[in-house]
């Protein structure tokens, strides 16, 4: 699990467009990495849309979701929810276990490999500001507004 202080992980992912995210491009900007299960699902929907909402609140901050969703359903999401931010399509989950959000998850008895729902701020050196492990979706903005007014 990432701390306070350590480099934030990058791995080159396609985003909903296709596009690989150039994390360098990102150097000078702080940014929110925010990690969810699985594209349009209620609470994911309801994360990514607070997020969406604040946007104009965050000044140069970039957001960034990330989930093991094709980039297609990534764009889906996007699109249905417009959500003009990068969503990752980690596919593979490389950055979720570069981040240590990929856990072993329980479900109605069944135990699986998913996300933990996650978020980091990230300093403009790339260094984590914030890290915090299983994060509600409400929570989310909170988090991040205090974190930028602190």
């Amino acid at each position: 699990m990432l701390t306070n202080g350590d480099i934030a992980p990058v791995v080159n992912l396609a985003d909903q467009d296709g596009n690989v995210l150039d994390w360098s491009s990102l150097r000078g900007r702080r940014v929110m990495v925010f990690f969810y299960p699985k594209a349009s699902t209620p609470g994911c929907t309801q994360q990514a849309c607070a997020l969406r909402d604040i946007a104009g609140d965050i000044g140069d901050t970039q957001i960034i979701g990330v989930s093991p969703d094709k980039s297609a359903s990534q764009k889906k999401f996007a699109d249905k929810n417009s959500l003009a931010y990068p969503l990752l399509a980690d596919v593979d989950h490389q950055l979720a276990e570069a981040f240590g959000v990929w856990k072993m998850k329980q479900l109605y008895g069944r135990s699986y490999m998913g996300i933990e729902r996650s978020a980091f701020l990230i300093d403009t050196d790339g260094t984590v500001l914030h890290a915090w492990y299983k994060i509600s979706p409400k929570d989310t903005p909170l988090k991040l507004l205090e974190a930028l007014q602190a």
